[in-house]
């Protein structure tokens, strides 16, 4: 335990010091909450004095839209940083239902994850549920997710990256109103995708191309993987599923005294503790966290059979026609410098 506890702090101790210019970033986020790995996601980037956020895209995934925007809206202001703008993206995904979800689940077996439609705290789209954290004074911005998009880019032409943490349908309609859109980002960095994660959560046992990003809005992912970015990156559920976001870092983080640090020890869960988007968002911020990644061409199946909504990858090789950018797909990681970075954001006064 002491060595462990050493190594941790010399991790701390060794991370980057911050750069000065700022790297303009729009976060586009499932932002289920009260605390949770979208809420945290965000918190990596508007923490840190590297990144410039130029506001945030919510789209339904881990709960409904309006839901997560409520959440989203309340930790800026619990945090004093109501000045990044939230704009409320897509209710639905493109083509996907719930229905047809419950009726594939029938059919094909059990769904273990379903988000916002999981029948375990499912309600209705647009109702709210009072949060336990408290409810927001501030509105969500007047303008749409997918037009805020192609306005930032076009604003800052080849500036702007676009951090995607939830399903991709915000991001499409982005792709499909603006020809010029794709040209004009910097980057995409996204969480999604699994290739053949060495677990056995259930989730993965029986399907191990299935992740909920991608299999939630299927059609989306696929229009997003088939456009040329000039960069594209992606965080898989195979690397992910290799941290794990402790109750000694949440005491940690708790220690800063901050209304971050209180409020995410406050609503830290050890039931989920994988940190999905938060590594995809420090990877963007410190590359060096990263230790080894694989280029791929990514897609999603859009067959509505049994596999609808996986993972399909090739190599330069044996790549189809149609297939998009080459992705890096980040396989493994400094797993003490993603820890003292995440926990030196997150208990960061600004």
């Amino acid at each position: 335990m002491k060595q462990g506890i050493c190594l941790f702090l010399l991790g701390f101790l060794a991370a980057p010091a911050w750069p000065q210019q700022r790297r303009k970033v729009i976060i586009d986020q499932d932002c289920g909450g009260p605390g949770g790995s979208n809420l945290q996601a965000v918190m990596v980037m508007v923490q840190s004095p590297q990144a410039e956020p130029l506001g945030i895209t919510v789209v339904s995934g881990d709960q409904w839209r309006d839901e997560e925007a409520a959440h989203m809206l309340r930790l800026l202001q619990i945090i004093e940083r109501t000045d990044i703008p939230v704009i409320p993206g897509a209710a639905f995904p493109l083509v996907h239902t719930r229905a047809e979800a419950l009726e594939m689940e029938k059919r094909f077996g059990r769904i273990n994850y379903m988000g916002a439609w999981d029948p375990r705290w499912w309600h209705e789209p647009f109702v709210v549920p009072p949060p336990k954290e408290g409810k927001a004074s501030a509105a969500l911005s007047q303008e749409d997710a997918a037009h805020f998009m192609i306005r930032m880019v076009h604003l800052y032409p080849h500036q702007v990256s676009i951090y995607e943490g939830g399903p991709m349908t915000n991001l499409a309609m982005a792709v499909r109103l603006d020809p010029q859109f794709v040209d004009l980002v910097q980057e995409l960095v996204f969480m999604g995708g699994s290739l053949n994660p060495q677990s056995r959560d259930p989730e993965w046992a029986s399907d191990p191309r299935h992740e909920f990003n991608f299999w939630f809005d299927p059609e989306a992912a696929h229009i997003v993987l088939s456009a040329k970015w000039a960069k594209i990156t992606c965080t898989p559920v195979d690397i992910s599923i290799k941290t794990h976001f402790t109750p000694a870092m949440a005491d940690e983080i708790a220690k800063s005294g901050t209304p971050l640090g209180l409020y995410l020890r406050r609503f830290y869960s050890h039931d989920v503790d994988y940190m999905w988007d938060e590594l995809a968002a420090a990877a963007w911020l410190d590359p060096g966290v990263i230790t080894r990644e694989e280029q791929f061409y990514m897609d999603v199946n859009i067959e509505h059979g049994a596999n609808y909504g996986d993972t399909l990858t090739w190599t330069e090789g044996d790549k189809p026609e149609s297939a998009g950018s080459s992705v890096h797909v980040q396989m493994d990681l400094d797993a003490e410098r993603f820890y003292s970075l995440f926990v030196k954001l997150m208990s960061r006064n600004q």
